[in-house]
């Protein structure tokens, strides 16, 4: 038994002197939480093994309604790094990143931004300036940088997709479209503002009903994690079709299932705008 223990012991010294390492040390990964999954997903495409990411917004969920529970609180108080995005657009989690344990970035503070209007990741190249500042705080500059050149592709395609098009009225449910709108040259038109649950009245629905019939709009975008009602509902008073715009702000299980990224889903929006906007 006595040598089968010094045997054990001298085999432990020889993995360490051969550079091995304890199973804390093969875990020692950096502990990030996102406040949603624009933010979760570009951690995890720059981390990679490196880093264990925890999205505070379940799938299918709206972000804006975030409340925080008490084991996401600990999450928070535990992580290395918290990232979100400030001016109110998720004042629990605002609110909370001040007990981080760790660093707290807002990933707005450096951006150029429209008053209350958090909805950068939108716009794919304000989108590569945030996923550059995840790479700094997680000290992976170089994998940030082909994120953001990917990104950067991206709009690229945006640019190419929507440079001729019939028309650039931007008809959406909520006013999520505002960066995207002003990239690429079109006229957003939000039935309701920046918070989706801002219901709008009926005053407003006319009003955007009477702008899709002057203009000749032709499609009503609606949100494939908001209820479709007052896209419908103006799309038939003005005579127009609606058409799923995906804001991003969320993915739902069966996307997550199905493997649909921001790339791919930011794509099929590319792909809806084309056919909605009549472009060549």
């Amino acid at each position: 038994m006595r040598t089968r223990i010094i045997l054990t012991y001298l085999a432990g010294l020889a993995l360490a002197a051969c550079g091995g390492s304890s199973p804390d040390e093969a875990s020692a990964k950096q502990d990030v939480v996102a406040g949603f999954y624009p933010l979760a997903w570009a951690a995890a495409e720059i981390g990679g093994e490196e880093v264990d990411v925890t999205n505070l917004t379940p799938a299918g969920a709206e972000p804006h309604d975030l409340e925080l529970s008490v084991r996401d609180v600990e999450r928070l108080r535990g992580a290395d790094l918290v990232l979100y995005l400030g001016d109110g657009f998720q004042p629990a989690l605002e609110e909370a990143a001040g007990d981080a344990g760790g660093d707290a970035l807002d990933l707005l503070g450096a951006l150029e931004t429209e008053e209350d209007d958090p909805h950068v990741w939108l716009d794919p190249l304000l989108y590569a300036r945030v996923v550059e500042r995840i790479g700094e705080a997680l000290g992976r500059r170089a994998p940030a940088a082909e994120l953001a050149d990917d990104l950067r592709a991206l709009d690229r395609e945006y640019e190419q997709g929507l440079a001729s098009c019939e028309r650039r009225e931007l008809v959406t449910a909520h006013d999520a479209f505002g960066y995207l709108a002003e990239r690429y040259g079109l006229e957003p038109v939000a039935i309701s503002g920046i918070v989706p649950e801002a219901e709008p009245s009926p005053r407003d629905l006319e009003r955007v009903a009477t702008l899709v019939r002057e203009r000749g709009a032709t499609t009503i975008f609606v949100e494939s994690l908001l209820s479709p009602e007052l896209g419908e509902a103006v799309a038939r008073e003005s005579g127009a079709r609606t058409a799923v715009l995906n804001p991003l702000e969320g993915l739902t299980e069966d996307e997550l299932a199905r493997g649909e990224d921001y790339l791919s889903v930011m794509r099929a929006n590319l792909t809806a705008l084309r056919e909605g906007l009549g472009c060549s």
